[in-house]
């Protein structure tokens, strides 16, 4: 359950296939969202047809990106320890190793970091891959280089990405970009820019290569999948502004989950993130009607309480929350929900703290992601409100909070004892190499006994016991998605 408390997942070094005539050496670190990982994939398969294979050895590597996150404060300093080892290697072993910043924090910071801190040489925002080779002749000719222009087009949706340190069972297929929704604490819709959608058949396109190349499982990827809407390019907001024809011919997200579900029924199909305000009955509806679409959904609320929901703009009130959450389980009874929460935002009481705690009992979440809110420069939280709770009562509250979402999440796994669920096994245990390991539709991971089963089987496993985050149990035999 250590995940639950998680701040962003921890920097990956990602390594892709060898191609013997690249002579330049990559190395590449992600942290944060999964988009950060997509986009990795991305940059990795823009720079490998420029002369780069990538490598895991930072020592070796000709240039060394960090795709950073902004979510947090905690996030930033990561990255920025990770910064100082980089220059650390290039002082002392590898002069001519260059350094370039990616993602939501070199679009934050833009020229700080080469002009005042003069800590890396390229910072790239995430509209700004495709520049890279540019940016990169900048940097061999002595120049800095900078480019962290937002878009307003989805911008890679004519790449095809390597899918780095890949188990080639699972991967993720990007189809909006940016927010609009611009709650007071986040950075997103500063970092990533307005809402836009990528065009269906590119996603389609891109699936049906991974169905190919043998993967079973995909996540539908964006700040906010619900808001997906296709009405041939341009932002969201000006869909408003559309011709007749446009809006009639328009592709809003049940229809994209559908068309996936439809055209690959042996690909299992999830989706990140939702938010409460734009997710409508249709996807509900495709969700329930379609078995390789996963009863799983990610629902972040963020509070329980109205007054601070209101102050965060987050535009749903608690009840009209509780009122989704009802609509969900009515239409799929074996959905998982899970969430983020924030504790400890501005002018919080002990009653607001109450509020959240309840919602929490009302709705009993599978699983969550937790956190001490963190005063983000730029947000309209950090520019209006006083981060005025206390750092001991924001970490009492967090823990109480994180203490009942461990008893939440040992309910539920507990609940699966004595059924069967199907498993798409995606690797070996982490504790025996004589057992597998995957997920179910909820998302929950199983582990079983190997026996002749292997990686990419979907097979049908009885759970025999479970602990707070893992099911346990005996494969019985191969599903219908095998």
């Amino acid at each position: 359950m250590e995940k639950i408390i998680e701040e962003s997942k921890q920097g990956e070094s990602l390594v892709l296939e060898h191609n013997p005539e690249n002579k330049k050496k990559l190395f590449i670190e992600s942290y944060g969202c999964a988009m950060n990982f997509s986009d990795s994939e991305v940059v990795a398969s823009i720079l490998a047809t420029n002369g780069y294979n990538t490598t895991s050895v930072l020592e070796e590597a000709d240039l060394v990106l960090v795709n950073t996150c902004s979510i947090r404060d905690k996030a930033e300093q990561t990255v920025r320890k990770r910064l100082e080892k980089y220059n650390a290697v290039k002082r002392r072993q590898n002069p001519k190793m260059k350094v370039g910043v990616l993602g939501c924090m070199a679009e934050r910071l833009k020229s700080q970091f080469l002009e005042q801190e003069k800590i890396v040489d390229l910072v790239v925002g995430p509209d700004a891959y495709k520049d890279l080779p540019n940016l990169l002749q900048e940097v061999e000719a002595g120049n800095d280089a900078i480019n962290v222009i937002l878009s307003k087009e989805e911008t890679y949706g004519d790449i095809s990405p390597v899918r780095l340190m890949s188990n080639g069972i699972t991967a993720f297929v990007s189809i909006t970009r940016g927010c609009d929704n611009m709650c007071t604490f986040c950075v997103v819709p500063f970092t990533r820019g307005r809402e836009r959608s990528r065009e269906p058949q590119s996603i389609m396109d891109e699936i049906k290569d991974l169905w190919d190349k043998g993967f079973k499982e995909v996540t539908l990827l964006g700040q906010n999948v619900d808001s997906y809407l296709w009405y041939g390019g341009g932002l969201k907001k000006d869909f408003v502004n559309a011709s007749e024809m446009a809006k009639a011919t328009a592709v809003d997200f049940a229809q994209l989950l559908e068309m996936a579900a439809v055209a690959f029924p042996k690909m299992r199909i999830r989706f990140s993130t939702s938010n409460p305000q734009d997710m409508h009955e249709p996807v509900l509806h495709v969700i329930a009607k379609y078995p390789n679409v996963c009863k799983h959904i990610h629902l972040p609320v963020q509070s329980g309480s109205d007054r601070i929901l209101k102050l965060m703009n987050r535009l749903h009130t608690r009840q009209e929350y509780i009122t989704l959450i009802n609509k969900i389980r009515n239409i799929i009874p074996d959905v998982e929900i899970t969430q983020d929460m924030i504790a400890g935002f501005p002018t919080e009481t002990e009653q607001d703290h109450q509020d959240t705690l309840d919602l929490m009992e009302y709705v009993q979440y599978n699983f969550g992601y937790m956190y001490a809110y963190s005063e983000r420069p730029g947000t309209l939280a950090g520019r209006k409100m006083e981060d005025d709770v206390p750092e001991e009562t924001k970490l009492r509250r967090l823990q109480e909070i994180v203490d009942l979402q461990r008893k939440h999440s040992g309910q539920r796994t507990q609940m699966y004892v004595g059924k069967t669920v199907e498993v798409l096994i995606e690797k070996v245990s982490k504790k025996s190499e004589n057992d597998l390991s995957g997920r179910n539709s909820q998302s929950l991971m199983v582990v079983f006994p190997k026996e002749n089963y292997k990686i990419g089987d979907f097979v049908n496993v009885e759970i025999t016991s479970c602990t707070s985050g893992t099911l346990i149990g005996k494969a019985v035999g191969y599903s219908e998605m095998n």
